[in-house]
């Protein structure tokens, strides 16, 4: 039999008081219902394995959390609550939201199958491409750069995110008058080659 990992003694022990009845009640229930599972620490936290990652636990300031590895593969044979916290569990503060016992035994026994079988994990789909909403210069910011080329030049190889920034700052003011004093600033603060927050950059 595996013999229990004494940095989750440790975990459990260092945990908030109301986590130490959750995780001890998890732990308890994986080994039930896998006597062979191996314990470790990966990524700080409690892990379970057999034949490879099974499930791990974590505890949190005011919630603790718990979930199976190929989860995505059980969710439709479990009760998954609203995806607000790690797992598949949700936001766990009590014994009592978690599933019965033997209802966790049972998603164990399958979440092993998947092990012992190599099933993998289902491929994610590819993240959807970024829009990046093009920037238009106010032609007063435009006339500006035309009339001092070390700025224009500056301000063209400013990233995106920069000359945005300093669009910005010019849009918002509330005043004709604010405006240009903030033109006149951006202008020399763009031929010096600086970003609108130039000062806290190296704060």
């Amino acid at each position: 039999m595996p013999v229990p990992d004494p940095r989750i003694d440790a975990y459990i022990a260092n945990a908030a008081p109301f986590a130490r009845p959750i995780l001890q009640h998890l732990r308890d229930t994986v080994h039930a219902a896998c006597p062979d599972v191996e314990e470790t620490i990966k990524w700080s936290m409690p892990f379970f394995l057999y034949h490879g990652m099974l499930c791990n636990m974590a505890a949190f300031k005011a919630h603790c959390a718990f979930g199976f590895w190929k989860g995505e593969l059980l969710l439709e044979q479990a009760d998954n609550k609203a995806r607000e916290a790690m797992g598949q569990f949700g936001r766990i503060t009590a014994v009592a939201d978690l599933p019965p016992a033997a209802t966790l035994a049972r998603y164990i026994g399958q979440a092993m199958a998947l092990n012992a079988d190599g099933a993998q994990a289902k491929a994610k789909a590819p993240p959807k491409p970024k829009v990046v909403r093009a920037l238009t210069v106010p032609a007063y910011l435009a006339a500006a750069l035309a009339d001092h080329p070390d700025a224009g030049a500056r301000f063209s190889a400013f990233t995106p995110g920069a000359q945005r920034e300093y669009v910005a700052w010019l849009e918002e003011a509330k005043t004709e008058a604010t405006r240009l004093r903030r033109l006149a600033q951006a202008i020399e603060w763009i031929a010096e080659g600086k970003k609108r927050n130039w000062k806290y950059l190296d704060c």
